[in-house]
């Protein structure tokens, strides 16, 4: 038959040679995803479910580019499953209903289904709540796949009825692993220097789609690439990091506990890990105020008025001269004596003040500003410490009903030392007061 269209050519495309290189490349078992041996291997948890076909419901929570889709697909066809595929992202409640009718119709006549959902943490609540039934009644295996905590984000009646598998990010052995494959399937070796290699997988950031992605783009290239001609074709890859998801939270504790355990070039690392993220400087600066008073607090006095002028220097300055002060800081902190006295002094004082209501304050340290309460006692025999010999008049200001309660208690570092003896020799002094009483 002619062509209705005579000016183009009708020959027929290779449609596999015409696939990207990630598709073309794409494991068929289980053995050959790379990366994800402690649930792969033999023995292991996908391992051990293909071979005993007893599919659980599963939620597999990685990053991007670590195979979720791959080893959906795989245990689905090793497993004799048919394979439906959904995008939480793009599908509703009526997309849902149609897949879990069709896979109810297949049900009647002895297949089983496994759906894939990807990003399942994008839908609602309500929409995660669709899948509790079909579940219970076995209609079909779930298999979700998050970048982000299951434990925020999905319901935790849906997590009751899935098993959650930790895929890990590819390490560089793995993405070498993956430049081979390319290269054996390619029939020849990436143009790059040794150097640009190292560079293209540390650039992957632990993705394999990625990684692939760029191989693909190197291979066209028709000469050898140094590290510069990498760079150039490939440009400059932004870290994973979403302001508002796990990655927030998984590096601001990361810098806080790097501060905590006084490491300061950890503490720089992440610091700046999340600037390159885009963090906003200001929660990083907040961030370091509050460092400083629970875990250094009067271990060293200055360390809060060191963080609240390095964030006065960056509203000043703004980026990128003032993250340098946010950087001095960090480091002030990071090599600072530490101590959490003062914040658990002040948890167990909140505890304290719930317990007890609305105790008055003893009538001594009132103030009597008329003649009826001047006769009701307040103010009498308040003693003004600055005219003692020691300026310490060791008086109760606890209300009398509770006694005196002892909350904060300095350790031996830093300031606290001198702190702990001042208290020591009040406490000598309250002594000897209460006892001439």
């Amino acid at each position: 038959m002619a062509s209705l269209f005579p000016e183009f050519d009708n020959t027929p495309v290779d449609d596999a040679a015409s696939r990207p290189l990630p598709d073309r490349l794409r494991p068929v078992a289980l053995s050959e995803v790379a990366g994800q041996e402690h649930l792969t291997a033999t023995g292991m948890p996908l391992q051990r479910m293909v071979a005993s076909s007893k599919l659980a419901s599963t939620i597999l929570w990685g990053p991007p580019g670590c195979g979720k889709t791959t080893l959906a697909r795989i245990v689905a066809e090793q497993s004799g499953l048919h394979f439906e595929q959904l995008s939480a992202i793009f599908a509703g409640v009526k997309d849902l209903k149609a897949v879990f009718q069709a896979a109810r119709d297949r049900r009647r006549t002895g297949g089983q289904t496994l759906l894939f959902v990807d990003e399942i943490h994008r839908f609602m609540k309500s929409q995660q709540d669709a899948f509790l039934p079909v579940l219970e009644d076995g209609t079909i295996v779930l298999v979700g796949a998050t970048t982000e905590n299951p434990s925020f984000e999905l319901n935790a009646a849906l997590l009751s009825r899935c098993q959650v598998l930790v895929l890990k990010r590819l390490s560089e052995d793995a993405i070498e692993m993956l430049l081979q494959r390319a290269e054996a399937a390619e029939g020849k070796t990436l143009p790059l220097t040794a150097q640009a290699r190292e560079i293209l997988k540390t650039l992957a950031d632990g993705d394999g789609r990625y990684a692939l992605s760029m191989v693909e783009r190197v291979l066209a290239q028709p000469e050898t690439l140094d590290a510069d001609g990498l760079m150039a074709i490939v440009q400059r890859r932004v870290a994973i990091y979403d302001r508002k998801d796990d990655g927030h939270y998984n590096l601001i504790s990361a810098l806080h506990k790097s501060v905590r355990g006084s490491d300061p070039d950890a503490a720089l690392y992440w610091f700046c890990r999340m600037l390159e993220g885009g963090e906003d400087p200001r929660f990083l600066a907040r961030r370091i105020v509050r460092m400083a008073s629970e875990d250094i607090g009067l271990a060293d006095p200055q360390a809060l008025p060191q963080c609240i002028a390095a964030w006065e220097a960056y509203d000043r300055l703004g980026s990128p001269e003032g993250e340098l002060a946010l950087a001095q800081a960090l480091v002030y902190l990071a090599t600072a004596p530490k101590s959490i006295s003062v914040y658990a002094a002040y948890k167990q004082a909140r505890k304290q003040a719930k317990a007890t209501g609305s105790l008055m304050p003893p009538k001594c340290i009132l103030n009597a500003p008329t003649k009826l309460m001047k006769q009701e006692g307040y103010g009498a025999g308040y003693i003004y410490d600055p005219d003692t010999p020691e300026s310490f008049s060791g008086q109760n200001y606890f209300p009398e009903e509770m006694g005196r309660v002892s909350f904060y208690s300095p350790v031996r570092r830093g300031f606290e030392r001198e702190i702990e003896k001042r208290l020591a020799y009040w406490m000598k002094l309250r002594s000897k007061r209460n006892s001439s009483l």
